[in-house]
């Protein structure tokens, strides 16, 4: 795999759409905003746990 093919592949490539209350998304960007981290890195992280936790071994 060449550094390009794997630059594609760690792509991502879906997107999920969630609907909150304005308020509420708000305070959680600048929240991320204010540990330096960003939102879509915060909701993947919690999916990945979530499956890791909740997943049937």
């Amino acid at each position: 795999m060449t550094k390009s093919d794997k630059k594609k592949s760690s792509k991502k490539d879906s997107q999920l759409v969630l609907r909150l209350d304005k308020a509420e998304r708000d305070a959680f960007v600048d929240l991320c905003k204010d540990l330096d981290t960003s939102a879509a890195r915060e909701i993947r992280r919690f999916i990945r746990n979530f499956m890791k936790e909740n997943s049937a071994e």
